[in-house]
């Protein structure tokens, strides 16, 4: 017995509310999303399978903020797509070319309204 995939991810914020639609307007994430292949619910996002990587950082790693306890990553597709819509909505990107390789895939970092780091991560098509 073991565990059988990520169930969830769990975090506090001041407006709740807001970022909810703010998660579910620009990345699709959230209670009620999907990728429309599977059942969807007042509670669940319906995602399709595939690589995540869990990997504890140390705590002066400056991979990311330093005074942040974590930072989202998630897959995507059409990076570049989705960069687009988010330029559009205002929302400030950050990409580097040192962040892509072939082996690994392509990313772009954002924040959401409460300033939580996200790397949106589109793997190479072989992933």
């Amino acid at each position: 017995m073991g565990v059988l995939g990520f169930g969830g991810f769990f975090f506090r914020a001041n407006d709740p509310d807001a970022l909810r639609s703010w998660y579910r307007e620009h990345l699709n994430i959230g209670a009620g999303c999907g990728d429309g292949e599977g059942e969807t619910n007042e509670w669940f996002w319906n995602i399709r399978g595939g690589p995540v990587v869990f990997e504890p950082f140390k705590a002066d790693s400056d991979y990311f903020a330093p005074e942040k306890a974590f930072m989202l990553n998630f897959r995507v597709e059409d990076l570049e797509g989705l960069l687009e819509q988010l330029n559009a909505s205002g929302i400030a990107i950050e990409t580097r070319d040192e962040w892509d390789t072939p082996e690994t895939g392509r990313f772009a970092r954002i924040h959401d309204p409460e300033g939580n780091p996200i790397e949106l991560w589109e793997p190479p098509a072989s992933a």
